[in-house]
This record gives C-alpha cells, structure tokens and sequence, in this order.
C-alpha cells in the first residue's frame, strides 16, 4: 500500500507564505533584523526577480562574527551561498527530505521558470511527511479492524 506524496507545490499551498528577501548589497544587520522580525534563519538572496543566493544566521555567525567583522558595515554578497540547492514544485516530499539530508541543508527554494515561488523548510517537509505517515497508519488500522470483524477474528 503505497501512498503518493505531496509535491513542493502542494506543500507551499498549505503554507500561504511571501517569499522572504534582501538584496546582495543590504547590510548583513539588515538581514539578521529581517530574520528576527519574521522570527525566521534563513533568508533568500534577490536581484530583482532572479535568485542569487540565500544567507542564514549561520552564516552570520560564521562569517562575520567568529571572523571580527561588523554586520552593519558587512554586505550580503560578501557571505551569501551563491550556490543555491532548489527543487522544482513538482518534487515529492520525500525527495526534497533526501535532498535536504544529502546536501545538509535546511531550506529549499522551489522555482518555477527560472522564479522563486516558496521556499520549503526541513520543519515543512518533516511535519507534512509525519502528517501523512500518521493517515497511513490510521488507515492501516481501520483495515485490520474491518477485516478482524469481517473474518470473525480470524485472519
């Protein structure tokens, strides 16, 4: 009994959410005060519509503050992830969860055309692939319950 999974799509549609940004030229202070606002880690980085990297607290520890710099003078470009891990809206959950443990990351950005249109957390996919697992065993249950009655107890 294998059950379909839900897409990167049908996730971001579960979680009405705008697409969370700074630009390579805002201050890192700027971003931390963003993230802190939004009660977020990780932001993306945009140049207009088109991504150019993503940046999270993580990286502001590492690369500014363990490092001595000062975040309000310390630009995004300067820390940013250029190298961006995005899926397509029409991955599963299960492949954005092995992605996500392959790449040790822990946000997706789903992009559709070359345009960012969510972006997927670790919590996102966990709590969704927990979500169904749970309908699973609740069917698989009612089954074995219909089946105990329908066979007099005998399997």
């Amino acid at each position: 009994m294998k059950k379909e999974r839900k897409t990167a799509r049908q996730i971001l549609s579960d979680k009405p959410r705008a697409v969370i940004a700074v630009g390579p030229d805002d201050s890192v202070l700027a971003a931390l005060a963003l993230m802190a606002d939004k009660d977020i880690s990780t932001v993306l980085v945009m140049q207009g519509d088109r991504l150019a990297g993503i940046v999270s607290q993580r990286d502001y520890a590492r690369k500014v503050e363990l490092a001595g710099r000062n975040a309000g003078e310390t630009r995004i470009r300067e820390i940013m992830t250029t190298l961006v891990v995005c899926v397509s809206p029409e991955h599963t959950c299960e492949q954005c969860l092995a992605l996500m443990h392959a790449r040790r990351i822990r946000h997706l950005p789903v992009l559709e055309s070359d345009r960012v249109v969510g972006v997927l957390s670790s919590h996102d996919v966990l709590e969704e692939l927990f979500r169904e697992d749970e309908h699973l065993i609740r069917d698989l249950e009612h089954d074995m319950l219909n089946l105990t009655i329908d066979t007099g107890g005998c399997y």
